[in-house]
């Protein structure tokens, strides 16, 4: 193992010298060019490849995909570098000492016996880290540039932590139905403006939904987007010029149910 850890080392020492090189006089005109606002998109689209290739459980695909993603962090301290901010060496010392602080049930004395104990005691050490922060709201916490599920997911959250929260999951049901009936009137009330409001006021209730049920709505949504692919992939393939609703709606019903027999699970 520890040889294994060596190698690893030596060639993240690699990737780092390779990414100087490039960003060096002499280096590749593109990548000299970029910035930070330049190239952190690019972060976000290799995190969404990575997950991807899990999704599909494609591990050679995984294997690529993680090594660009981890160039993204490398390329972002070789740009602070440059500017004397800080290196790649300095935020690996930064998370290797968080994550021994934080575990102090691995690392010390502490005790922990569950994942939630664990999510606790985090939370707890986080919080410690900080210090007394200045009276602002707690959502100030959460990134305003987070994708728009992932958002109103940790908003929840934070909200709920400070018990501005149902009290059961039939109360959150119940406010589903609610939001549901006032997107229908705003529909016809022909209000461009309302019936987006009403829809985000449903959609932030879905989210809520997903949290009190523990899943993780994204997750949901873009597995729920891959079988549409699926399925939609076997109607093109089936369907025939001239095929009514009716008998696309067949070709459906068909991908839904091959799809349930080859996996041996119900919908």
């Amino acid at each position: 193992m520890t040889e294994q850890y060596t190698e690893a080392g030596r060639k993240f020492a690699q990737l780092v010298e390779v990414m100087a090189k490039l960003r060096a006089p002499g280096g590749c005109p593109w990548d000299r060019k970029q910035t930070f606002d330049t190239i952190k998109s690019y972060l976000l689209e290799e995190a969404y490849e990575v997950m991807d290739a899990i999704d599909r459980r494609d591990w050679a695909s995984l294997e690529e995909e993680l090594g660009d993603l981890l160039l993204q962090p490398v390329f972002f301290a070789e740009m602070a570098r440059e500017q004397g901010l800080f290196s790649i060496a300095d935020s690996i010392d930064a998370i290797n000492e968080k994550l021994v602080r934080r575990h102090p049930h691995v690392f010390g004395d502490a005790h922990a016996e569950t994942p939630e104990d664990v999510k606790v005691r985090w939370d707890e050490i986080k919080k410690q880290e900080k210090g007394p922060v200045p009276e602002t709201s707690v959502l100030d916490a959460v990134p305003r540039n987070l994708p728009a599920l992932m958002e109103a997911e940790k908003i929840g959250h934070k909200a709920a932590a400070t018990g501005f929260e149902w009290p059961n999951i039939e109360g959150v049901l119940e406010k589903l139905q609610e939001e549901a009936a006032e997107l229908a009137r705003a529909r016809d009330s022909g209000d461009r403006e309302h019936i987006e409001h009403e829809l985000g006021d449903l959609l932030f209730t879905v989210v809520n939904l997903a949290r009190f049920l523990k899943v993780d709505p994204e997750q949901a949504l873009r597995k729920t987007s891959s079988r549409f692919r699926r399925r939609f992939s076997y109607v093109e393939t089936e369907r025939r010029d001239g095929d009514s609703l009716e008998r696309l709606e067949e070709l459906w019903q068909e991908a839904k149910e091959r799809e349930s027999a080859a996996a041996n699970i119900g919908e």
